[in-house]
């Protein structure tokens, strides 16, 4: 059994020394702690040779006497020292009240980090982008790779599981569109150009646009979810370790199956928006569906159709990446995984919403307006 702890005060050379004795184990401490808080006067020396066992606490309690009374510690175990090292090395002063920082150099300090974790984000990107370049460069280069019954399986979860509540969405926005643009011409006598206006808005960028937003929210949220789970489950470690690129086996899939899928949805979104805004010109505007449907023949040109077909895929393939990228940075815990998932859909969602000003802009330059 442990002796007690206990102290005993000797002169030495001049100097008051604290021989400390038995253990100093928290089961044994006592009124030591006290004790050693009472003494005042100038000590030289803390010796540990009578000490039979130390702990944590013991440790913490010797090097805080030795700071207070700016001692030495001397003839202790090497295990001793260690731990009483240990202890002093995280011996720092924490605040309870943050540090006042001005209101303007704290928004210009948020404002900073906000710019830098951007670049980082975009560079990561970038490179993530990169990588499934080459990835795709290997598959062509080895067909035997490339993993169909996985792109097939996406097709089903991207394509064809999202068209009920695309299909949904594309109509009501249909008839949203014709209803709000109806009020507006009817002040001019113009409501025929309610056509006009169904038919160029959603085939040039509602419908592509909306599909997008949808397909980011649905699969692209999936995306980080499943490979931020597999990557927390060690899944995509183990895949390395047997040789398996998790470029290949995971990203390349699901990115082939967006970037497929995506002008198939956009058009079929565009067809439900142009039924919807018809369905409401017939109830509302009393515009029979043939002269509907000659109209917008006469009034929507295919260019229009060609900008929305164009602009799909690269917005999956920005769908894709991000959702995988995001994913594929999950590390530490679970909440690491929800965090990740918010930050793909936001980020898909914004750049698709930038690169769709680009094509804008751009196919304006070229007369495609």
């Amino acid at each position: 059994m442990n002796k007690a702890a206990d102290i005993a005060e000797e002169t030495r050379d001049g100097g008051t020394v604290l021989r400390l004795s038995g253990s100093l184990a928290i089961a044994n401490l006592h009124d030591l702690p006290a004790r050693l808080d009472a003494i005042e006067g100038p000590v030289s020396t803390i010796d540990l040779s009578d000490v039979d066992h130390i702990d944590t606490i013991g440790a913490w309690v010797v090097h805080r006497n030795a700071k207070r009374l700016n001692c030495d510690i001397s003839s202790g175990s090497d295990d001793a020292k260690r731990l009483i090292e240990a202890v002093g090395a995280l011996d720092e002063p924490v605040s309870i009240h943050p540090d006042h920082v001005p209101a303007v150099s704290r928004v210009v300090g948020q404002i900073g980090e906000a710019v830098i974790a951007a670049g980082s984000t975009m560079l990561g990107l970038l490179g993530f982008f990169g990588s499934t370049l080459v990835a795709s460069w290997n598959v062509i280069r080895h067909p035997h790779r490339f993993r169909l019954n996985a792109v097939v399986q996406r097709f089903e979860v991207v394509g064809v599981a999202a068209l009920g509540i695309i299909g949904l969405m594309s109509f009501l926005i249909g008839i949203v569109i014709a209803q709000q643009g109806s009020v507006q011409l009817r002040q001019f006598g113009m409501e025929m150009l309610t056509i006009n206006l169904v038919g160029r808005l959603t085939f040039r960028e509602l419908g592509v646009l909306m599909t997008a937003i949808m397909v980011a929210g649905r699969s692209g949220s999936a995306f980080a979810a499943q490979l931020g789970t597999m990557k927390l489950t060690e899944e995509v470690d183990a895949m390395r370790t047997i040789g398996v690129s998790p470029m290949e086996a995971l990203v390349l899939p699901r990115t082939m199956a967006v970037v497929i899928m995506m002008p198939l949805l956009s058009f079929y979104a565009c067809i439900l928006s142009v039924i919807g805004g018809g369905f409401l010109c017939w109830i509302a505007l009393e515009i029979p569906p043939i002269t509907f449907i000659q109209r917008l023949r006469e009034v929507v040109p295919i260019t229009d159709l060609w900008v929305g077909l164009i602009k799909a895929p690269v917005f999956g393939l920005i769908i894709a990446i991000s959702g995988c990228f995001q994913g594929m940075q999950v590390k530490g815990n679970a909440e690491e995984v929800g965090l990740r998932t918010t930050a793909a859909v936001v980020q898909a969602i914004f750049l698709v919403i930038v690169i769709d000003a680009f094509f804008a802009v751009f196919f304006t330059w070229i007369g495609w307006n």
